[in-house]
């Protein structure tokens, strides 16, 4: 808790003397210091958002690699994020909706059509449902759904720069006032991510040996994947698209505790939480006073990774890459 107060203040702090002001905001909050204001109703706010949309996503991501048992698979590389991101901009761009609460809705729905279109897809075949044939399913929706939010934006550009928050995702200005309408349904599906961890953990091993073992392992999937749209809807509600944190995360988390999802699970949501906060605090100095697009932080430490484990994945097979 010490060490998560101290990352904290120095996120808040932009230098020497905003990380005292940071401390006596906690310690001894003044109302007349300009600093201690800002940090109270801007920079904890913001840090609060980055910390829960970061969680989200990361246990999201360790969801969809267990049901799938594939290690690419999370929200950014499955259309996931994509179909919420194209339903929240057909919403702004031709319905003129701007409200937060329909909003949580629309990207709701767009993570679930989303995510029932490519397992629909990659389930198609003799083979049924492969690791390669979801990541292909997966890249076709992200494509798909991206290109029409783009020929939107063409067709109307006066909703560009409305729109352009949801499509690069980020957690500027925005503050708990915005996240209190998702705010339930997180929780709601972190509660259940944390009850799934046993099912989850028999479901990895094979669905044979799961339905073996008298697991109803439907029923655990529809469970597992109610709770991956509530929280990658959530998260690109409150901050747009923002890729990669479900793909890295799950795999440093794995790395430090193991394959037991009663403990990967909330390291992910720790850990998730930690590198989106480090990924905003990075954002805003990188080119000051501008500030870029946290997913496009995101995108630096993950697009590596991904290029990584796909060619892992390729060499295992006995391609070439």
């Amino acid at each position: 808790m010490l060490a998560v107060c101290f990352m904290l203040s120095i996120v808040l702090g932009a230098n020497h003397t905003g990380f005292a002001a940071a401390i006596q905001s906690f310690i001894h909050y003044d109302a007349s210091s300009t600093e201690q204001v800002i940090i109270q109703t801007t920079r904890l706010p913001r840090a609060i958002v980055a910390m829960l949309v970061g969680a989200n996503l990361a246990v999201s991501g360790a969801l969809m690699q267990a049901l799938t048992r594939n290690p690419l698979a999370s929200p950014g590389i499955f259309g996931i994020n994509a179909g919420a991101v194209f339903f929240v901009v057909l919403a702004l761009a031709l319905f003129h909706i701007t409200t937060l609460t329909s909003m949580i809705w629309i990207a709701f729905a767009g993570a679930a059509v989303a995510a029932l279109t490519v397992y629909a897809l990659g389930s198609m075949g003799r083979d049924g449902l492969t690791p390669l044939k979801i990541v292909l399913s997966g890249a076709a929706m992200t494509a798909f759904f991206s290109s029409f939010t783009h020929g939107m934006l063409v067709l109307n550009e006066t909703r560009l720069q409305d729109v352009l928050f949801w499509m690069a995702g980020s957690v500027a200005g925005r503050d708990l006032d915005m996240l209190a309408p998702v705010l339930p349904y997180m929780l709601l599906a972190g509660v259940m991510a944390l009850l799934l961890a046993r099912p989850v953990n028999l479901l990895a091993s094979g669905e044979e040996v799961a339905k073996g073992l008298g697991q109803r392992t439907m029923l655990v999937k529809l469970a597992a994947a109610l709770a991956i749209v509530l929280l990658a809807g959530s998260s690109v509600a409150v901050a747009g698209a923002i890729g990669f944190v479900g793909l890295v995360i799950p795999h440093i988390a794995r790395f430090l505790v193991g394959a037991d999802y009663r403990w990967v699970i909330p390291f992910s949501a720790i850990l998730g939480a930690v590198l989106l906060l480090l990924a905003d605090l990075a954002a805003r100095f990188v080119i000051m006073p501008a500030e870029v697009p946290i997913g496009v932080m995101t995108a630096l430490v993950g697009a590596p990774f991904f290029i990584y484990m796909a060619r892992k994945g390729l060499r295992s097979k006995g391609g070439t890459a």
